[in-house]
């Protein structure tokens, strides 16, 4: 529903108009909710430091609210004392991680968004059934060291563009099947799902693609104000992967696309003549990022909003049983 246009001040007035075209869905899923909330009852229940392995999601404003809580973010585990309470992070770990918790007594709990699990899980029964999997997604990307790491070494092989399945040296007799990062680009990866089924006609697959569906809807999103938009403006880290896409998905449509974390980071002359800006927002951004972003364009402009909506999201994870009966 379009929010409704404000009156103007005497102010207002005299600054030119700009269309603001707001998507949605946007911002925060369900798996972000999710471990963001783990966090926080688990500092409700064992009191600060609460460790917490790697950023919980790619959102510096979401990692300096945390920390502010008492959450102390480490890259490895021995950087956790003895008696400590580690949180794992939303994008998963190899399982070398749970396993040197346990060795090392450490009471842990697993934020892992639950449809990064359900990969992992893929995974396991893919190897049961003695197949090798091509792993399509971004090389270092901390979800896929963790999906890599659900597996022995050597039974996973990594591709991230069509050039690389065209490299694979396997014989189409050897078995294989292949699953997803979940925060890639729905076209991309489609074209690279293609080029495996090509090449490899008996290539397994997931039952349904492994992309999240929040990454589907915010690429579903901005595919629809991005041709109505001069500028689209994505809210999100540099190393979220599913904020990067967003751009990509908006520059395929033939509009200019800028990634900002802040609204600070918007430089005024971004609007030199544009009419309409597009905005969204990765699925670690809150929305209180995307409120910001839309009152900095207002000091410049007299700002019309207009929500865009393509799904409805009513997607709810279940919190590790040790937290479910906190308050």
């Amino acid at each position: 529903m379009n929010a409704p246009f404000p009156s103007q001040s005497p102010q207002d007035a005299a600054k030119l108009p700009l269309t603001v075209l707001i998507a949605a869905p946007r911002g925060f899923c369900a798996g972000v909710d999710r471990a963001i909330e783990i966090v926080e009852r688990a500092l409700q229940r064992y009191g600060a430091p609460v460790y917490v392995r790697h950023e919980i999601v790619h959102n510096k404003y979401v990692v300096e609210n945390l920390r502010a809580k008492g959450a102390v973010f480490v890259e490895e585990l021995d950087e956790v004392p003895a008696d400590g309470h580690v949180v794992f992070s939303a994008h998963g770990v190899p399982k070398s991680v749970p396993a040197e918790a346990e060795r090392r007594e450490l009471t842990y709990l697993d934020a892992t968004c639950p449809l990064v699990s359900k990969v992992h899980r893929q995974a396991e029964r893919q190897i049961e059934k003695d197949r090798h999997i091509i792993f399509i997604g971004h090389e270092g990307h901390p979800e896929v060291i963790g999906t890599m790491g659900q597996v022995e070494p050597g039974q996973m092989t990594l591709v991230e563009t069509v050039k690389d399945v065209a490299a694979l040296p396997f014989a189409q007799d050897v078995p294989l099947a292949y699953l997803s990062q979940t925060t890639l680009s729905v076209d991309d990866t489609a074209e690279i799902i293609a080029a495996l089924e090509a090449r490899y006609p008996e290539i397994a697959g997931p039952k349904a693609e492994d992309i999240c569906y929040a990454t589907s809807n915010r690429q579903a999103a901005v595919k629809r104000i991005a041709p109505a938009s001069d500028l689209v403006l994505v809210i999100g880290a540099p190393n979220s992967s599913n904020s990067l896409r967003l751009v990509e998905v908006a520059e395929r449509c033939g509009t200019q696309a800028k990634l900002i974390q802040r609204g600070d980071e918007i430089d005024p002359a971004w609007l030199d003549g544009v009419g309409t800006i597009g905005v969204t927002a990765g699925a670690s951004a809150p929305e209180r990022l995307v409120r910001e972003v839309i009152e900095r364009l207002g000091e410049w402009r007299a700002v019309e909003e207009r929500t865009l909506v393509s799904a409805e999201e009513k997607m709810v994870f279940k919190l590790p049983r040790e937290l479910a009966d906190s308050e």
